[in-house]
């Protein structure tokens, strides 16, 4: 019996000090074994059920345990442009999708991944995609995010002359900035970028729509305009003593390590050196935080979320092939994170406009019969404080910016805050400022479908 690798990253001690990629490469011979653990489904529940793009994984897993590595990067390449990224920071849907894993541990599918498209990039099979034709037709993509990165490479696959806007310095949006170099290497980024230019895409970097550019001006010099700039408000906790100097949002945090870590800043606007870190929030930008605050040298760092501990099975709330409930740890939890559950904050509390902690109590969750929780009902005389130097906020994002971009295209929006595609006037949004916070791999498979869309409509 072969059974899945858990141990994939680099030793505690050794990864927390600096900020290279945490998780180790597996051979080709690891990758062989592991792959001869997919049975190759009638029914390949990762493909349909799982992938948002629609990988189709038992065909590149068969590849690779062959050894066939150029078959398995053709099959990958077909519907995944970039798996250098999702191998690196996709949750993997595919895995929870996977019908080994209904009494079994699933596949290691996106490790596989990560293996056939550096294997693919060591050998040069890696090349720019150059239309054999150009239909005349000028696309402007607002955002170099994964969905604006998608889109601009599959319609400018489409023949289409593509501009990619971006108001930062480097192109890469939530890429380059909210995702911590340790989960992906910012090198990763830039070799995708010299291939999307050698295939003809242009980047326009430091440019704001709305501000430096009008968006009219984008009307009329492009036969379409595609808005990808995510979701930038974040949800904030307004709660007493919310002023205090050491309440911050998760992505300032981030993004200041980012830029110093890429040479566009010298000095950190967040710094948790020496100093007790509460994170609020329990998903991965908490954990991202919990990473680089221990990296940045924190004395100590909490998470803590509203909602009830996860199962360490699959909840029944969530049978497969649904993406499981399930308590998840990840590389940065066990750097030295401590974890609660059940925690409601009340208000912050400081000294001199400078906070020193955060009041908060214990809720109990009523439930589905399945164990889906339902509502938080608060626990009498649970109030206590946590002691904190910084507080990193990463509640999760309300919406896209009604301002800048949006509002120059005369936008509407959703309940939600997401942003509305107006073909009338060719201008489309895709990805998270349409449909909302969501993960990487399906702000591409947005950027997929929209790109046929606009394919249809521009015809």
């Amino acid at each position: 019996m072969i059974n899945r690798i858990h141990d994939i990253y680099r030793p505690t001690e050794e990864r927390k000090h600096d900020f290279r990629e945490v998780e180790i490469r597996l051979t080709p011979e690891q990758i062989h074994e592991q792959m001869l653990r997919c049975h190759n489904c009638g029914v390949p529940f990762c493909h349909g059920a799982g992938c948002p793009l629609g990988n189709v994984i038992p065909d590149f897993n068969s590849a690779a345990a062959a050894g066939d590595w150029l078959t398995a990067w053709r099959i990958l390449s077909e519907t995944s442009f970039f798996p250098e990224f999702t191998c690196r920071v996709c949750p993997a849907l595919c895995e929870g999708a996977c019908c080994n894993g209904v009494n079994d541990e699933s596949v290691m599918v996106r490790q596989c991944e990560k293996v056939i498209v550096e294997t693919a990039f060591e050998r040069g099979w890696v090349e720019p995609v150059v239309p054999a034709v150009r239909n005349g037709k000028r696309v402007a993509v607002v955002g170099s995010g994964p969905s604006g990165l998608y889109m601009a490479e599959a319609l400018n696959r489409a023949g289409f002359q593509v501009t990619v806007f971006e108001a930062n310095h480097k192109p890469g949006g939530l890429l380059r900035y909210g995702i911590p170099d340790f989960k992906l290497d910012k090198s990763v980024i830039d070799r995708r970028l010299a291939i999307m230019r050698q295939a003809g895409i242009e980047f326009m970097t430091d440019c704001r729509i709305g501000l430096d550019v009008a968006g009219q001006y984008l009307q009329r010099n492009y036969d379409a305009i595609v808005l990808a700039i995510g979701t930038a408000c974040a949800r904030d906790l307004k709660i007493p003593g919310r002023e205090l100097n050491g309440v911050h949002f998760a992505l300032e945090f981030l993004q200041g390590q980012n830029r110093l870590n890429g040479g566009e800043s010298r000095t950190l606007p967040v710094d948790a050196a020496g100093k007790r870190v509460l994170i609020i929030g329990g998903g991965d930008t908490g954990s991202d935080c919990a990473g680089t605050a221990i990296r940045q040298g924190a004395a100590n760092v909490k998470q803590v979320e509203i909602m009830p501990m996860p199962p360490e099975t699959r909840s029944d709330s969530t049978p497969w092939p649904a993406w499981p409930w399930m308590l998840r740890t990840s590389s940065s939890h066990k750097e030295g994170c401590e974890r609660e559950w059940n925690v409601a904050s009340d208000r912050f509390i400081g000294e001199n406009g400078v906070l020193t902690g955060v009041e908060v109590h214990s809720v109990q969750w009523e439930t589905t019969p399945e164990g889906k929780p339902l509502k938080p009902v608060a626990v009498e005389n649970t109030s206590r404080v946590i002691e904190a130097d910084l507080v990193l906020l990463a509640m999760g994002f309300t919406g896209a910016e009604i301002e800048g971009p949006a509002a120059d295209l005369n936008l509407k929006t959703t309940q939600r805050g997401g942003l509305i595609s107006d073909p009338e006037h060719r201008v489309y949004t895709v990805g998270d400022c349409a449909s909302g916070a969501s993960l990487v791999v399906r702000a591409m498979a947005s950027a997929a479908a929209k790109a046929q869309e606009i394919i249809r409509d521009l015809a």
